[in-house]
């Protein structure tokens, strides 16, 4: 009984049609989305990226060194 349910649903999944394709929203109103304006703006994350760059650079001077053997409590 139970193979004949699978074989049902499988005939009728193979038999009904797939789902129809979308619209894009800027096919339909001739207005670009927010990604699209996005995508299409200059690039200018160099500074941001150079930015980010030298905070991480900042950050790993805040690491301490440690005698720590990975065996004991590290004091605080």
């Amino acid at each position: 009984m139970r193979t004949r349910w699978i074989a049902v649903f499988l005939a009728a999944a193979l038999a009904s049609s797939s789902a129809p394709a979308q619209v894009l929203a800027h096919q339909q109103s001739g207005q670009a989305t927010e990604t699209q304006e996005r995508h299409a703006a200059p690039k200018t994350d160099l500074i941001w990226n150079l930015l980010g760059a030298l905070g991480l650079l900042g950050l790993a001077g805040m690491w301490r060194s440690s005698d720590n053997d990975g065996y004991t409590d590290d004091p605080i």
